[in-house]
This record gives C-alpha cells, structure tokens and sequence, in this order.
C-alpha cells in the first residue's frame, strides 16, 4: 500500500512545473530507500533489490549532481 501512495505522490509532481518539483521530488529523493527498505523488509531482499534500481535508474541526474557536489567538483545546470 505505501509503495502504490509513493507513485501517486510521484505522478502527481511529475505534472508540477519544473520550478515546483524541487522540494516535493526531494522530499521523495530521501523517502524513497526508507520506503524501500520497508517493502524489502515486508516482502523480501529481491523486492527491495528491483526498487532500488528502479529508484537508481530515475534519480539518477539528482544523485550525479550530488555525487559530484559532495566531491566539491564543479557542476554545471541546464538552462
């Protein structure tokens, strides 16, 4: 039940213009290993194993920008 409230949640900011999915999309950045590991917890490593690369797979420009910020390197934003 969590998981299907996480991906309205998610459809729902998609459709926010891009200037106001910063904080619920990273709000969701956060959330998303918790929820995660609660499913793995409920249902089984393999569960949680497909989430997690799902979530690597659609994150992955934020999780890059800030790989690459934590590393002090200089990252450069789309217009």
């Amino acid at each position: 039940m969590s998981g299907a409230v996480y991906v309205l949640c998610a459809a729902v900011v998609a459709m926010l213009p891009i200037r106001r999915q910063y904080w619920p999309a990273g709000i969701m950045l956060l959330a998303a290993p918790l929820l995660l590991a609660f499913i793995g917890y409920q249902h089984g490593w393999f569960w949680f194993v497909l989430g997690m690369l799902a979530f690597l797979s659609m994150f992955r420009n934020p999780l890059r920008y800030l790989w690459k910020k934590s590393r002090g390197e200089h990252v450069e934003l789309p217009e």
